[in-house]
């Protein structure tokens, strides 16, 4: 390799390097740089050898040219292996191409970095249910910080799908039901991750916006099923996340989903990736395709007759990158002039762009012990104890069940398949440290409560660890012999003070269905198995119980409604579970989490999601339209009032702010945190608007019997949709604006916007 050409000079501008590098490159390896695989056939992935060590020969083989990707999770390594693997792929990419371009390495990161070792943090919906987005942003940078010290590059991350249908077994995936939500947690995810400039700093890496675009309420529940709405609901709902995170957030790189939207898979939308991406937001990043995203336009969608073809239009529309194979055939298709040339030069340079604002040509390597110090480290394991804290919901307190008083307590029958389990939920491996609820409270109390356990019964015949989440066949147990652990739980509960049930889904029953033959999705939201039966078993003793939910969607659980008196939501609350879970049972930590989406009372009711128009629900025979618990919900071991709501001023003009503000006091006895929400709702628009929107939150603090002034201000884009010309406006008549703990709990003021 040449030692000194232009691009190999830090001290030139990026663009500079880039057009030096560029002039220098073959055909074939320009292509090199836009997919991961080496060949057509699919036969060769990467350099490794059968037990996942590099492997030279298969490197001098397929990556002669160079290499745009490597994965770093795929093989699950530990920190040593991870490390030792990346080094030798990046030496060798040093060492023995032409020009000596390095890889990007590509990893998971939905709720810290997908490797082993490496800190679990709660699951993206439960980092949503923070409602805390400087919380989220911290976890997100020791995720970044955890994969770049091991020698990836660049996250896949975050989901900033709207979650509008939970038989999706990706609900867990998303931050939620709200646009405004989950562009807020989705903005602080990406700031976590890239920092101020993505990676630059050796610390950061680089962010994906995905799954572009409509991809969290797909038809039937299904995973990657059509997603037919209409203009104004995709730009008013579905891409207003992804609006943020490029606008606001500068993410390095979007998604192509893998449904189509109008009868145009994502992946050839030359509308989504181009249009509405690149000429009307400005985004000049990294556009690239899901995992075999391309072979599905010939596989699932049949828009292409083979994968060359496959490649050809997704290239065409705006994928610049690919996580897969086909785009190997680009040196075919532009020798052919199928594919211009430029169109090719234009895809490269944000692909080497992107390595050298990573500073990989200058670093590819990695430091062994700064990354076995740094991963899993007590420092991100206390983080992850807080997050977990700040997740948790208290949906239902029923005489003040909760918390426990340990001094009160003689004996606790902890009970069911998720109390004696690690879940973590999907895109998880193994951390190196781990807590159990059952593990949790037994460290709590010590020898002061005696804890008795009883499985109760069983999710999936494979019931153990996060890995399981890869497996295809998902069984479920005897009938025979779950009723003989129901009645083993019951009967351990009679003898009890108190029970707690811990219930939901494990990494099977709740996932990415990402084939017909590995089902994810569900068209029943009731809890999956005998958990039902298990519950009502425990109920039925006379003993008090305690429900808690580890569940990775809103399940139907209108049994445990109607008679369990407490119901704490923790979906999962990652690698420190228990720990987290012992403090809010006790005492020692008050939970302030807030519902990120809607629980229904059935699958009838869906799409349950809070913000529908006027007309959308009428009402069925028979039952409340009501849901079991509403959007935005949750309960505090204290109470708190609401009090002097202001608008200021109360008559604005179309191009003025106002500042809504209200007092918030602790009423209780304990120390507390609130989620302050504001939602507004135009009276009379030209055309129909959501009966309430999300536009401002806030998640605060405070002593018994202290108070703070909570402001929001709305600009008018707060005020604004589009109109039958699809032109952002804001009409002037009276709006209600609502603060308050929840979308269905809070006081109203109104304000006036004037003609002119």
């Amino acid at each position: 390799m040449p030692e000194q050409y232009s691009y190999q000079n830090p001290e030139l501008s990026i663009a500079q390097r880039i057009e030096d590098l560029l002039g220098r490159m073959t055909l074939e390896e320009k292509v090199a740089q836009l997919h991961g695989l080496a060949g057509l056939d699919g036969a060769s992935t990467e350099p490794v050898t059968p037990n996942g060590n590099f492997s030279l020969a298969k490197a001098r083989r397929d990556c002669k040219n160079g290499i745009a990707w490597i994965g770093s999770h795929h093989l699950q390594r530990d920190t040593r292996a991870t490390v030792e693997y990346i080094n030798a792929v990046q030496r060798f990419l040093r060492d023995e191409t032409r020009l000596g371009i390095p890889a990007l390495v590509i990893g998971e990161a939905l709720h810290g970095y997908m490797a082993h070792d490496a800190t679990s943090f709660p699951q993206a919906i439960a980092l949503a249910s923070s409602w805390d987005p400087a919380l989220a942003e911290r976890v997100f940078a020791a995720a970044a910080l955890e994969m770049r010290l091991r020698g990836a590059t660049w996250a896949l991350t975050p989901v900033l799908d709207l979650a509008r249908d939970p038989r999706w077994g990706r609900t867990e995936e998303t931050y939620g039901e709200d646009p405004y939500l989950v562009a807020q947690i989705g903005l602080a995810a990406v700031r976590g991750l890239q920092g101020e400039q993505p990676g630059g700093n050796g610390q950061r890496v680089l962010a994906t916006a995905k799954h572009f675009a409509v991809h969290g309420q797909p038809e039937g529940g299904t995973n990657a099923a059509p997603a037919n709405y209409a203009e104004r609901i995709i730009r008013e709902q579905f891409l207003i996340p992804f609006q943020a995170a490029v606008g606001q957030g500068g993410v390095a790189a979007v998604m192509a989903s893998y449904n189509e939207v109008n009868g145009v898979p994502s992946h050839i939308n030359p509308w989504l990736l181009q249009q509405v991406l690149q000429d009307e937001w400005g985004f000049q990043g990294l556009v690239i395709s899901d995992a075999w995203g391309v072979n599905d336009l010939v596989n699932l969608h049949h828009v292409a007759a083979s994968l060359p073809e496959a490649a050809r239009r997704a290239f065409l529309a705006g994928v610049d990158i690919e996580l897969g194979h086909c785009f190997a055939s680009l040196v075919d298709e532009v020798k052919a002039g199928r594919v211009p040339e430029v169109r090719l030069d234009e895809a490269v340079r944000r692909v080497l762009a992107a390595k050298f604002r990573l500073g990989i040509f200058e670093n590819p390597f990695v430091d062994l012990e700064r990354a076995v110090e740094v991963t899993g480290c007590a420092g991100h394991r206390q983080l992850a104890l807080a997050a977990a804290l700040k997740a948790m919901i208290l949906l239902k307190n029923e005489g003040d069940l909760l918390p426990l008083d340990m001094s009160k307590l003689r004996r606790l029958a902890v009970i069911g398949p998720n109390a004696g389990y690690l879940r973590l939920g999907g895109y998880s491996a193994r951390p190196l440290h781990g807590v159990t609820v059952l593990e949790g409270i037994r460290q709590k109390v010590g020898d002061q409560v005696e804890v008795v356990y009883a499985q109760g019964c069983r999710l999936t015949l494979n019931n153990v660890g996060p890995l399981m989440w890869h497996d295809d066949l998902v069984e479920l147990p005897d009938p025979h012999e779950e009723a003989a652990l129901i009645a083993e739980a019951a009967e351990l509960a009679r003898t009890a003070d108190v029970a707690l049930v811990v219930v939901g889904d494990n990494e099977q029953t709740c996932r990415e269905g990402w084939s017909v033959s590995h089902l994810g999705d569900r068209d029943c939201l009731d809890l999956v198995g005998f958990q039902d039966d298990l519950i009502r078993a425990v109920v039925e003793t006379g003993t008090p119980v305690i429900l808690l939910l580890i569940n990775g969607r809103p399940p139907t659980i209108n049994y445990a409604v109607e008679h369990v008196p407490a119901i704490l939501e923790g979906w999962y609350l990652g690698q420190e579970t228990g720990t987290a879970v012992a403090q809010v049972l006790f005492g020692e930590a008050n939970p302030g989490g807030k519902l990120p989406v809607t629980f229904p009372r059935s699958v009838g009711q869906i799409p349950a999601y809070y913000y529908q128009k006027p007309s959308a629900r009428r009402g069925y025979l028979f039952t409340s339209q009501a849901p079991l618990f509403p959007f935005g919900h949750g309960l505090s071991y204290t109470t708190f009032r609401y009090s002097n709501l202001t608008v200021s001023p109360r008559r604005i003009r179309l191009d003025e702010n106002a500042t809504v503000s209200v007092e918030v006091t602790n009423t209780g006895r304990r120390l507390g945190d609130e989620v302050v929400q504001c939602y507004i709702h135009d009276r009379v628009a030209s055309l129909t608007r959501p009966v309430m929107e999300l536009k401002g939150f806030r998640r605060i603090t405070l002593q018994p019997g202290d108070g703070q002034t909570v402001a929001f201000n709305l600009a008018p884009k707060d005020l604004s949709f589009l109109d039958i010309s699809m032109q952002r406006i804001v009409e002037p008549g009276v709006f209600d604006i609502m603060v308050g703990s929840s979308s269905v709990d809070w006081q109203a003021v109104q304000l006036e916007v004037l003609a002119e």
